[in-house]
């Protein structure tokens, strides 16, 4: 379950949220200003986050080194056609219905 608590909340219950968070693996989102400002996670979670973001960090550097010796406007060009290409299929079915 995924609670949201203001800046004040949070510090004025943090035992409380780090009890939701570890026992019953709740995430809390802290809003300040009525805003997003941070996450407070189970661990696990947080190693799952970090460890998705080192593969995503990877797989954005081989295709910058694939697409190195690509004008920009030629990769994006590439880009935008396989993504039209790929949004094609979810269109016709859409059209269908």
């Amino acid at each position: 379950m995924i609670t949201e608590t203001s800046a004040v909340t949070f510090r004025q219950n943090l035992g409380e949220m780090l009890n939701r968070v570890q026992y019953r693996h709740d995430s809390v989102i802290i809003n300040k200003d009525g805003k997003p400002v941070a996450a407070l996670v189970d661990a696990r979670l947080f190693e799952r986050i970090r460890r998705m973001q080192d593969r995503f960090e990877a797989l954005c550097q081989r295709i910058e080194a694939g697409y190195a010796s690509v004008p920009e406007p030629e990769g994006m060009e590439e880009i935008q056609a396989a993504m039209e290409l790929e949004r094609q299929p979810a269109n016709a079915t859409t059209d269908k219905s």
